[in-house]
């Protein structure tokens, strides 16, 4: 998945954002408010990490922005505020979820986690699909309970499918959450990357859309 961080305190940004892609994910950074809420606008992406305090325009400000703009991403605020009144304000801006600070990062990691389980229309921490189970947790798959072997690449791609399965994932959307920042998006590698996966897997499990993209089949196919 990729993941937008916006956090002015630059240590505590890229300990986030380190800790993030070591979890397998794509990571953005922006330092201020408004480079935050552009980068939200333009970029897609499966959440966003919010500090509350930023310059330039306040993290608040920023999620009412994006809500205004029809953005529905999960959107988790930091705040070293522990008033109520400043939680009420998040939540009514269009937060999904809050972290004090200071914090443990195991603990935005697994909150992030259930953000975009939960996005994705899923209630259970494991997801099932194909002969394979995803734990949300830990970003681990497995096939007939033993762990998969992936690359970094491989995880974020075949992540992204489990938690869409049955459904077509266009070849854009699939780079847009494989690549960090400005990357560019290498659909060559991307046809690569999905021909290991079904070496891996076992054929037949991921299909190909001919003109639309890719779709992991429910089911393993018999």
């Amino acid at each position: 998945m990729k993941v937008l961080v916006v956090e002015d305190e630059p240590a505590l940004a890229d300990e986030l954002a380190q800790a993030l892609r070591e979890a397998g994910n794509a990571v953005l950074v922006a330092h201020d408010g408004e480079q935050g809420e552009f980068l939200g606008a333009t970029e897609t992406i499966a959440a966003a990490v919010l500090d509350v305090g930023l310059p330039k325009l306040d993290g608040i400000e920023v999620l009412r922005r994006w809500r205004g703009a029809g953005l529905g991403f999960p959107v988790l605020i930091l705040t070293a505020r522990d008033a109520w009144s400043d939680k009420v304000a998040g939540f009514r801006a269009g937060a999904d979820d809050y972290v004090l600070k200071p914090f443990r990062t195991e603990e935005v990691l697994l909150r992030l986690a259930t953000l975009i389980r939960r996005a994705a229309g899923h209630a259970a921490a494991e997801i099932a699909a194909a002969g394979l189970v995803l734990d949300t947790t830990t970003g681990l798959v497995t096939h007939d309970g033993l762990p998969l072997k992936l690359t970094g690449f491989e995880a974020r791609i075949l992540r992204h499918l489990m938690l869409h399965k049955g459904r077509v994932v266009g070849r854009s959307e699939l780079a847009e959450h494989l690549y960090d920042g400005d990357a560019d998006r290498d659909f060559r590698s991307l046809e690569v990357l999905i021909g290991r996966l079904r070496r891996k897997i076992g054929k037949g499990r991921i299909e190909t859309v001919r003109g639309e993209g890719y779709r992991l089949l429910p089911e393993a196919p018999r």
